[in-house]
């Protein structure tokens, strides 16, 4: 069954840095738009970073900006977030999936929508202080 799978968590001292991988294990990368969300016990999911697959455009959360960098790998179909700076406040369960794509801007851009319901496992990240 072709679906998404992430790696990368662990638990790091604040300041630190961990790199997430979502391979996708379809033949391609199904969607043009793909995230990274994230959810803590008692929080909503939120979007982290998302990225226009086509052009390299990148979204992120405000909360991020700065520290996240999201990227892929398209002939390995595989999407990774580089988390640098880790804050307590990061410590989440992360998941990738495809989102909408926002075609109504030039360039087209990625958005924090989630398209179809089509998530992995999650990968979990802990920071400590």
């Amino acid at each position: 069954q072709e679906q998404l799978v992430e790696s990368g968590g662990g638990s790091v001292q604040a300041g630190g840095s961990l790199r997430l991988s979502c391979v996708d294990t379809g033949p391609t990368f199904r969607s043009y738009c793909m995230g990274w969300f994230r959810q803590s016990p008692g929080k909503e999911r939120e979007g982290v970073a998302a990225l226009y697959v086509g052009n390299g455009n990148a979204l992120y959360a405000y909360s991020v900006k700065g520290r996240f960098t999201i990227s892929r790998d398209n002939a390995a179909k595989t999407l990774f977030l580089q988390m640098d700076n880790l804050k307590p406040e990061d410590s989440a369960m992360y998941y990738c999936a495809a989102v909408d794509c926002r075609y109504e801007f030039t360039p087209p851009r990625a958005s924090f929508t989630p398209r179809g319901n089509r998530w992995g496992q999650g990968t979990q990240v802990n920071v400590f202080s």
